[in-house]
């Protein structure tokens, strides 16, 4: 019960009191839109008692009265921001919309009091300086000190004066932005100004499943608007189950450039503009870092990674630059080649026309598309077979539980079990598109793993979501083979979660370095070729027969088919992210951001620019998703995870021992330095050939 609940004797908070449900679950059944902003407050409340009595303890500051009261400090808070955060992009609802933007402030202001908080960081200093007299601390507390050090450190402790008031303020400001600028992506996807509605006649080329869901999506738009329906009208969107199809298979090519234009142009002016907002991200950015003594915000932040300097990342990019240009070249001359025999020889391959073209192209050499391979990925064989991958690799029983608490009735919860059978954990699986959730698919957690003091381990509560297209009727829900990757490799990072073995919060589970933590997720993306392990679930829908080796073979070979193109498309937005992230001078307010994006991305340009279409207004992992001056953390990690696999690929893609040295690393979270734990795991540092191997490029 919150204090205010308690002196007029209102219910109990759901979010304060802990759950009663299997494994102290969110009690999802019994909260109510009120309670969150109510325990966020309530959580600050209790987290600033927690943090006076460390900071009036008049013990000697110690590891456990100082660096482990302080992680496991702020439960309530954690709890209440959570479940808000995770809710509030399944579900984009716009009371918990409204709400978040409420609390941001409270939230980003009180994390600042935390951390500027000189009382606790004379404290946090002096168990650090001290440390090496300690010869009786864990090599994990021994980490968790330095790491809290470190985080203290680098958000501002060391400050002082108007310096410290100057990075409070900034904080304020840059959290306040980044939640504007989420919103405004999420609104703009739904815009319907950013809607394409057909007809049957331009429809040509699209698979049937697509032009279902597509005239299911128009009828119950319509039904929303109270419209009558008319069986002609078909509904196509900027979410990916809609807006992907359309692009690869639409004969239609003034409707393709249209769509892709809408797209491309998402909140670039508007209602949900982004463009100044984003201008303010990057300056405050630069502003904070520069305030810490560092020459731009990618300097300061690259600090805690394996990257560790802006140069390292810039080698790393221009490294795969030298070796996939000329390749993705080719790839685009060919596929214009290819294009020009129907189109005529003035034809020019366009943005809008490379995933038609493409797909085209790769059907006629290797006589495949993905729609050949969705028959075979019905989706709860899917689930079957994903969940099975890591009962091979490492023995884990999933078991569902459909009285475990859910935030919508489209969510899957399961028990997770060790071999051992001991609890891993709660999976939440959310699969389904919805109108206003967020695009795309992330893996997020309700409650990381920690243990106390006698070593009994709270369970981790992990969530993964994705946008796949719902059943209409009875029709099975068939995925693609993007979305069965986009599953396995969400479903990875719920691994990552499940498995920590850590003790303390902040180092348990995902709590790693940025550029480490996409390792165990692009991992499990390398079964999607394997013959071994599709044939454990991939049965056609209708016959039950298992996928035929010969459709695997060429979706192998078609694998490597565009890999260079879509390595230089990943480095356009490494490359636009570290630009961003390294200006020395603040951006103006007149500065033209397409400008500014065309010149960055200019090494790695696959096509010429299209005027109105940019991708920083609308680029949430770097303006609003954590990956700023870090989406070089993708291609690090494909080295990383190209490396490791080839690891299986020499032993046996389900080796136990190989996978028992895998998990290892899946179980340290952030208690060891990742470059250690992968050299354990490997013997060596990763180097570039495996990917290059596996892309066809070597």
């Amino acid at each position: 019960m919150t204090f205010a609940q308690e002196a007029e004797g209102m219910r109990s908070n759901p979010l304060v009191e802990e759950s009663k449900a299997l494994f102290h679950a969110v009690p999802f059944d019994k909260i109510v839109s009120s309670d969150y902003e109510e325990a966020v407050v309530e959580g600050i409340r209790l987290h600033d008692k927690e943090i006076e009595a460390i900071t009036d303890n008049k013990e000697t500051p110690s590891f456990e009265n100082t660096i482990a009261a302080f992680d496991r400090s702020g439960t309530v808070l954690n709890r209440a921001v959570l479940t808000l955060s995770n809710l509030e992009s399944a579900l984009g609802d716009t009371v918990l919309m409204n709400i978040m933007t409420k609390v941001t402030p409270l939230l980003s202001e009180h994390e600042t009091g935390v951390l500027l908080n000189e009382k606790l960081w004379e404290r946090i200093k002096a168990v650090h300086d001290s440390k090496e007299s300690r010869n009786d601390l864990s090599p994990e507390a021994l980490r968790l000190i330095d790491e809290t050090y470190r985080g203290f450190a680098e958000s501002g402790a060391n400050l002082e004066g108007e310096a410290r008031e100057k990075y409070r303020k900034l904080n304020s400001e840059l959290s306040d932005l980044t939640v504007r600028f989420s919103q405004n992506v999420t609104n703009d996807m739904s815009n319907p100004d950013r809607m394409l509605w057909v007809t049957e006649a331009d429809t040509a080329g699209l698979p049937e499943s697509i032009k279902v869901a597509a005239r299911e999506a128009a009828r119950e738009a319509l039904e929303a608007k109270d419209i009558a329906d008319d069986e002609d009208t078909y509904l196509f969107t900027m979410f990916m189950p809609s807006y992907s199809p359309f692009m690869k298979y639409a004969d239609n090519r003034e409707l393709r450039e249209k769509l892709y234009r809408m797209y491309s142009s998402r909140n670039n002016g508007g209602t949900y503009d982004n463009i100044q907002i984003l201008k303010d991200i990057a300056n405050i950015r630069l502003e904070i870092a520069q305030l810490m003594g560092k020459k731009n915000f990618a300097q300061y932040h690259l600090q805690g990674t394996m990257a560790a300097t802006p140069e390292r990342v810039m080698e790393l990019l221009e490294q795969l630059r030298e070796k996939y240009t000329l390749p993705m070249k080719e790839e685009l001359a060919e596929i214009e080649a290819y294009a020009r025999q129907t189109e005529g020889e003035d034809f020019k391959l366009m943005p809008w026309d490379y995933s038609y073209w493409s797909e085209k192209l790769k059907n006629s050499k290797y006589a495949f598309n993905d729609e050949d391979m969705k028959p075979y990925f019905e989706l709860e064989n899917t689930i079957k077979g994903v969940l099975g991958l890591a009962t091979k690799l490492y023995g884990y029983e999933f078991k569902e539980n459909k009285k475990v608490p859910v935030y919508h009735p489209d969510v899957k919860v399961y028990e997770v079990y060790d071999k051992d059978k001991s609890v891993l954990g709660l999976l939440y699986a959310d699969f389904f598109y919805r109108p206003g959730k967020a695009p795309g698919a992330w893996m997020t957690e309700f409650r990381t793993e920690t243990k106390d003091d006698a070593g009994n381990r709270e369970v981790p509560l992990i969530s993964i979501v994705c946008n796949f297209s719902k059943p209409v009727g009875k029709e099975p829900v068939l995925l693609t083979p993007y979305e069965v990757e986009t599953f396995l490799h969400e479903f990875g990072h719920a691994l990552h979660g499940l498995s920590s073995q850590a003790t303390y919060n902040s180092l348990s589970g995902t709590n790693v370095y940025h550029d480490f933590v996409e390792l165990f997720s692009q991992f499990n993306e390398n079964y999607l070729t394997e013959k071994e392990f599709l044939d454990g679930f991939a049965r056609h829908h209708k016959t039950g027969k298992k996928m035929p080796a010969e459709l695997i073979e060429k979706f192998v070979r078609s694998q490597q088919y565009g890999a260079a193109y879509a390595c230089m498309r990943q480095l356009g937005f490494g490359y636009l992210d570290m630009a961003y992230h390294t200006i020395t001078e603040p951006l103006r307010a007149s500065a033209d951001i397409a400008l500014f994006e065309e010149k960055a991305q200019d090494p790695v340009r696959c096509f010429d620019v299209v005027e109105g279409c940019v991708t920083s207004p609308s680029f949430g992992h770097i303006f609003s998703g954590g990956y700023a001056a870090g989406y070089y953390g993708y291609k690090w990690s494909e080295v990383l995870d190209a490396d490791a696999f080839a690891a299986f690929k020499e032993n046996g893609i389900f080796d136990k021992k190989t996978a028992a040295k895998f998990k290892k690393m899946l179980q340290s979270g952030g208690t060891v330095d990742p470059m250690e734990l992968y050299k354990e795991f490997r013997g060596a540092e990763p180097t570039v050939d495996a990917l290059l191997e596996r892309d066809g490029i070597k």
